[in-house]
């Protein structure tokens, strides 16, 4: 399945996606899709042979839970929708606690690395293969950045990964920008993990771009792809030609221009680090890594169910990492503790962001002092359910403590939090007075 060159649909550039040139598909985060209707600007770039593929983040594969039934069911009716070819995921976990572990679910609200342990691996293994019984099109799954390390790991990221394609037959969206964002961060060099990992299962390849701060490596999807992001791309051109590469970007969107520019120096690298087509080495078989060094053979493993100790194991060590980072317990030990601050105050701002997405009233009621309350609330209240539970959540925290000095501001909070928590939402006259009444008393 050749896919070509393509770019991250988002919302906010949908025009400047449809305009561009040279474009074979295109990538659509799969929550932020309805499951019965598309955008107009997907269902026109479709209409021109656009290939759009879903691109799941709330599934945590890796996680110690079996996958959620109605997550799944989401996912498929996308791909469905969409008439995709595949779906994508991500090699993490996005929640814990629970049943498990007798704890209260917490949720990350982003994506965390899994233990490369073979008590991980046989978790991961079931639960793709059971998100594969549920999908109507083949899975590919994602490698991630991260901030933070876990102890005691018994695989490479190469090597894990190898052993996930080699049980599951899963494919692979391999994700250069978060090779380079591991080898800053973790020390991992990204062409012994492009050396060790199946390279003919790769489905397609991420590129975004990041920035550096205190010599750390934030995955901001954000900012240009930088030089070594790109140089890692060439590395994995080296080995194998993608079926298909794509440019991500999230947030700070520039002109379409600028995007177009990005995605022809993309092509550019691809053209320079190919090697002639006589030249190149058939890509070798998927190998099992786990002989190396351990004695846990994948072999007797693959195709099993998890054993219970591996789920319960790999609950207890989720949950106490993901309570440190979001509820303020200790630090598990073996992780660096400040490394963990990072990953803590970078997933509060992402919350911070994304609830200033998704209900953006909030930021224009509360002004200048929207980001420092909202992470001061952040700090005393983990997540639990998802970001618009998180948006009425912060707001009746400010509202039961003390509320607002501004008798304006106070008023249109209140009118927001009751217009959506209600049992019953306002009907839509009830809200235009509501609104035209918080003007007047602006004047």
């Amino acid at each position: 399945m050749k896919l070509g060159i393509g770019i991250g649909w988002r919302p906010e550039i949908a025009a400047e996606v449809e305009a561009l040139t040279g474009i074979d598909w295109v990538e659509a985060v799969a929550e932020n899709l309805c499951a019965d209707h598309l955008p107009g600007s997907l269902v026109r770039l479709r209409e021109r042979g656009v290939t759009v593929v879903p691109h799941g983040v709330s599934l945590g594969l890796g996680g110690a839970d079996r996958p959620d039934a109605g997550r799944l069911a989401s996912l498929a009716a996308r791909a469905e929708l969409l008439g995709t070819p595949l779906v994508t995921e991500h090699i993490a976990f996005v929640r814990a606690g629970g049943p498990l572990t007798a704890t209260p679910r917490l949720e990350a609200g982003h994506l965390l690395p899994v233990p490369r342990t073979w008590d991980a691996l046989e978790v991961l293994c079931e639960n793709v293969r059971i998100a594969q019984d549920s999908l109507p099109v083949p899975l590919a799954l994602e490698n991630i950045a991260a901030l933070i390390s876990w102890p005691d790991e018994e695989l490479t990221e190469g090597q894990f990964l190898a052993e996930l394609v080699e049980r599951t037959g899963v494919r692979l969206l391999i994700d250069v920008a978060n090779l380079h964002t591991n080898h800053v961060n973790r020390g991992e060099d990204p062409a012994k993990a492009l050396d060790e990992l199946p390279v003919e299962a790769i489905a397609y390849v991420h590129v975004a771009g990041g920035v550096e701060k205190d010599g750390v490596w934030h995955d901001t999807h954000a900012h240009p792809v930088t030089a070594p992001v790109l140089d890692v791309l060439a590395e994995l051109r080296s080995r194998v030609d993608p079926p298909g590469v794509l440019l991500e970007r999230d947030d700070a969107f520039p002109p379409g221009a600028e995007l177009a520019a990005e995605l022809e120096t993309i092509r550019g690298t691809l053209r320079a680090a190919a090697e002639p087509e006589t030249d190149r080495v058939t890509p070798r078989a998927a190998a099992p890594a786990s002989g190396a060094g351990n004695s846990r053979g994948a072999g007797p493993l693959a195709g099993k169910p998890a054993a219970l100790g591996a789920r319960d194991r790999t609950a207890v060590a989720q949950t106490a990492l993901l309570s440190s980072l979001v509820a303020g317990t200790p630090a598990p030990e073996g992780f660096d503790h400040r490394r963990l601050r990072v990953q803590s105050r970078a997933l509060a701002a992402k919350r911070a962001d994304v609830v200033a997405k998704v209900a953006p009233e909030l930021p224009q009621i509360l002004g200048d002092g929207y980001r420092a309350a909202f992470l001061d609330y952040a700090e005393a209240r983990p997540m639990s359910g998802g970001y618009r539970r998180d948006a009425l959540d912060f707001a009746e925290r400010i509202l039961i403590s003390g509320g607002l000095a501004d008798p304006v501001a106070q008023r249109r909070l209140t009118h927001w939090w009751e217009d959506r928590s209600g049992p019953r939402p306002p009907r839509r006259t009830a809200r235009i007075v509501r609104a035209a009444r918080a003007v007047l008393v602006g004047k």
